[in-house]
């Protein structure tokens, strides 16, 4: 189907005479429809910043009292919350259409599908982390993820490792990439941790769980990291032997990891 624009639309911005109240609703329907089409050619490219405004009109017009104060609101709440998402400002009864305004205006940083940040917060290390935890509440960062938070690995795996319960939908990132992995029953209650990471709640398995769960997944990731793990967290007493013993028991490898903890000590 071919995409065009009225011509009292084109009229209006050839000349300039702008009437929101009664432009906006054309203008968004239009340029709705030319992005979803992709019939958007150069001659129209040039009335993209009118059409932002119009935009931006409308919201207002939606909007009319308390937009600065919605605004101010959200601020405080991503500079709290570290990421926020759209269904966190329905608990404050926001408008949604305040997030993409404010990131036209430059008032936050559009980090991810659906994640928003004050442009100049400050990331740590750790901040993909943080992303997943905000759009995965509900996983946990397990065994080459959890091994580099704990500073127990020198490697640095391009993706982050996470734990689901069996049945649980499988969740999906654009980035970071996610490898999953399915808990059940004490293997995903026991030896997790919460740390705050950039502002955001993170589940990450303890080390003691860590090195239990690299044994049991040593096909996975390698037998030689689950045993430089052991001996790099023990060396510096990260656990003590019987929350290893505890672990391994959990995750069924105390018969695997016997060996390899008597040589410890």
């Amino acid at each position: 189907m071919e995409c065009c624009i009225s011509l009292d639309t084109e009229a209006t911005f050839r000349t300039g005479h702008c009437h929101p109240e009664r432009d906006v609703s054309k203008t968004s329907i239009v340029l709705n429809r030319s992005l979803s089409e992709g019939c958007m050619s150069e001659k129209w490219e040039q009335f993209v910043p009118y059409c932002r405004y119009i935009l931006t009109y409308a919201d207002n017009m939606e909007y009319p009292w308390g937009m600065e104060n919605h605004c101010q609101t959200i601020i405080n709440l991503a500079r709290t919350h570290g990421i926020i998402r759209p269904r966190d400002l329905n608990v404050l009864g926001l408008p949604r259409v305040a997030l993409s305004r404010m990131v036209r205006r430059g008032e936050l940083a559009l980090v991810g599908r659906g994640l928003y940040a004050i442009p100049d917060r400050t990331v740590s290390e750790h901040g993909t982390l943080a992303e997943v935890a905000r759009r995965h509440p509900q996983g946990i960062v397990c065994l080459l993820s959890a091994l580099q938070f704990h500073d127990l690995t020198t490697h640095a795996p391009f993706e982050v490792w996470l734990a689901i319960p069996n049945k649980a939908r499988t969740p999906r990132m654009a980035y970071p990439p996610l490898r999953i992995v399915r808990f059940s029953g004490d293997a995903l209650t026991e030896g997790v941790q919460e740390h705050l990471v950039d502002c955001v709640p993170v589940r990450v398995t303890s080390v003691a769980k860590t090195v239990a769960d690299c044994f049991k997944y040593r096909n996975k990731i390698g037998l030689d990291v689950a045993i430089d793990a052991l001996q790099a967290s023990w060396k510096e007493k990260r656990f003590t032997m019987d929350e290893l013993w505890h672990a391994a028991a959990v995750c069924r490898v105390a018969n695997v990891m016997r060996p390899y903890m008597e040589s410890l000590t």
